[in-house]
């Protein structure tokens, strides 16, 4: 289905692998978890944000409060499929697809998260795994922004983009295996 707007980003180019020991660093909280009405009043209370993951996008638009940028892949942790119409008010402005396997940060999900923070904001769909797409948003972002991204079982985790934000995610990205892929940069 193409529309007005929306593109496919090559995934030729530069990917980061997480490496194995990188995982549990990765899996740490980055921010305050908040849920239920708790979090929906902090979404609700935000200026600029990102969101990252399928449930935070969708939530934040049925609360009237659509991100910047939205990230998603269609899918929760617990498999469950999410119908694209969920996300139409925000693919309205924009939509970018991109492939970005499991584990992988590539530089076309980067490249994309760029693009549309600089031109306005809209979706990025993913094909393949949107985890990692909350650093790209940490780093594409100006400062006072907010990323939010949902922690499976335990809720919305709420990350201030500030200096010390941006240097966490440099050094995480520092830490994973660069590799060229394809014919791109």
């Amino acid at each position: 289905m193409t529309r007005a707007g929306t593109r496919s980003a090559s995934s030729n180019g530069r990917v980061w692998v997480v490496p194995e020991a990188l995982r549990p660093t990765l899996a740490e909280r980055y921010g305050p978890v908040y849920t239920g009405e708790e979090a929906d009043r902090r979404i609700r209370a935000l200026k600029l944000f990102g969101a990252c993951g399928d449930r935070v996008v969708g939530r934040s638009l049925e609360l009237g409060h659509p991100p910047l940028v939205g990230i998603v892949d269609y899918r929760t942790r617990r498999g469950e499929p999410i119908p694209p119409e969920t996300y139409r008010a925000l693919g309205a402005r924009r939509t970018v697809r991109v492939a970005n396997p499991a584990g992988q940060l590539t530089e076309a999900l980067r490249s994309a998260v760029r693009e549309l923070v600089a031109s306005g904001g809209g979706l990025l769909e993913v094909e393949g795994e949107e985890d990692l797409g909350a650093l790209a948003l940490v780093e594409a972002l100006p400062l006072g922004a907010t990323v939010i991204y949902g922690i499976p079982a335990e809720g919305v985790s709420f990350v201030l983009v500030d200096d010390v934000a941006k240097a966490r995610v440099r050094d995480l990205v520092a830490q994973m295996e660069l590799r060229r892929t394809g014919n791109g940069d």
